[in-house]
């Protein structure tokens, strides 16, 4: 889990996030029962029946000799299933991944879906992603009692040949070796071994399954990106776990991507350079490449070519956690949870001081609007931040930015949606936030051209750079 949260955004390079939640939160259980349950099951079935079978020994050699023959077939038996039953587990578990990634795709676009008209279908299509869960975990369940079926049959084939055995010797003395009938006790001691010599066995075939679980889990596991190791930072600043510079040099050099091969490259040689301490302004119509720019910045995605530097050192070098404390992002719209406002703006920073959060509150001109609030900052809000108008929620958004106090600061269409008047506002506060800051933004609003800084124009793969406005 720890490499999970210090990787970031590298983590779901081609991983949906339903189906990275269906491997840590559900199938990360089947590695309990791999410890609890299928390690103490083995170990009693390499011993206990061992235990068993030199008691028969000293009892009846037959019953030794037929106890040994059919216990050794329960592992062969259990081998062959275990390759199935490792089939299914792993198609059950692709049936999971894709009924949580289609359930949470759906739930983020239930109002276009219900607009649409498409409720019904979306509806029907879950449920056959549902029944194809169900028809894969019988299939999983049905090789398990085939298993639990072979460990029966050996333990019947035991009792039946020591029961026979015993029947012949009662009913014909002389053709036993000593020509004497076995003794009764004897011979329900050893049949009573039988129960006694399959039991961890049969505990260990149930166990068999959570190893099966467990190897799944641990493959899908191992395909995880592992914790990186932090890398240095290059001059003129040096970033460690404590100190972080006032600002950074940004350097995209001859950089291409393509989100889809077969439709082009959304960047192609893209080049730029943005100084420590610089504003400049990705600008160009929609599609030209500025959301695919902040995303590559924030680590979702890598370039096809070329390079992206921060202070002289390759973007892909540098150490999640690192990069993170770089950065500062503020998108279309703002991230806002059930609780309190106060949580939400600390959410950034949760160790930060009442002066701290009080600069954020003033840089992001919220100081006004909490104090006509009854309850200040511990006035809640709800989910998605219903309560707070647009223009609200993106100022508790450039308070957190604030309160993050991180030297690149990346805005994404920061004022798409809101209103013209709310608008001017908004950039009123972003101008205080950017200052002594190395900032990026992307916008195609008229209002946000006149941001002062360098305006780099996108128009598909080609890019102009000109001076805005001071």
């Amino acid at each position: 889990m720890l490499a999970v949260l210090s990787n970031g955004p590298r983590l779901l390079r081609g991983t949906h996030s339903g189906a990275l939640a269906a491997l840590l939160v559900d199938r990360i259980e089947a590695v309990d029962g791999f410890f609890a349950r299928y390690l103490p099951s083995a170990s009693l079935a390499l011993m206990v029946p061992g235990i068993v079978l030199l008691a028969a020994l000293a009892n009846q050699p037959f019953a030794a000799l037929v106890l040994f023959c059919c216990g050794i077939s329960v592992p062969v038996m259990q081998a062959i299933f275990g390759i199935g039953a490792a089939a299914a587990a792993r198609r059950q578990f692709q049936a999971l991944s894709r009924l949580q990634t289609r359930f949470v795709d759906r739930m983020r676009g239930i109002a276009t879906i219900v607009l649409a008209g498409r409720s019904e279908d979306e509806a029907l299509r879950i449920a056959t992603a549902a029944d194809e869960l169900r028809v894969r975990t019988m299939r999983v369940l049905r090789v398990a009692f085939l298993s639990s079926a072979g460990l029966d049959c050996a333990m019947a084939v035991a009792l039946v040949a020591i029961a026979l055995h015993d029947g012949n010797a009662f009913l014909n003395p002389a053709s036993m070796r000593s020509g004497h009938p076995i003794p009764v006790s004897h011979a329900l001691f050893a049949l009573l071994l039988v129960p006694e010599f399959f039991a961890p066995l049969r505990n260990f075939a149930l166990a068999y399954q959570d190893r099966i679980q467990a190897t799944t889990c641990a493959e899908a596991l191992v395909g995880l990106p592992k914790r990186v190791v932090a890398g240095p930072l290059a001059a003129p600043a040096v970033v460690t776990d404590h100190v972080v510079p006032r600002a950074v040099e940004l350097s995209f050099e001859n950089v291409g991507f393509a989100w889809d091969k077969a439709r082009g490259p959304v960047l192609d040689g893209l080049s730029f350079h943005v100084a420590a301490g610089e504003t400049a302004l990705l600008v160009g119509p929609s599609g030209a490449g500025k959301s695919t720019i902040i995303e590559m910045l924030l680590g979702f995605i890598q370039p096809d070519s070329g390079r992206v530097m921060i202070n002289g050192t390759d973007l892909q070098s540098l150490d999640p956690g690192t990069l993170s404390g770089l950065i500062a992002w503020i998108g279309q719209k703002p991230t806002l949870f059930a609780g309190t406002l106060r949580e939400n703006i600390l959410f950034a920073r949760p160790t930060a001081g009442k002066a701290a959060v009080d600069a954020a509150l003033h840089v992001a001109d919220l100081d006004e609007l909490v104090a006509t609030l009854p309850l200040g900052l511990e006035t809640r809000i709800g989910e998605g931040g219903y309560g707070l108008s647009g223009g609200q929620g993106q100022r508790v958004a450039i308070a957190r930015a604030m309160l993050r106090d991180a030297p690149l600061l990346l805005l994404d269409e920061p004022t798409a949606h809101l209103d013209p008047l709310t608008e001017r506002s908004i950039l009123v506060s972003l101008r205080r936030l950017a200052m002594h800051r190395t900032v990026l933004m992307a916008s195609h609003s008229s209002a946000v051209l006149g941001f002062s800084g360098r305006h780099i124009q996108l128009l598909g793969s080609s890019l102009a750079s000109k001076r805005g406005a001071a």
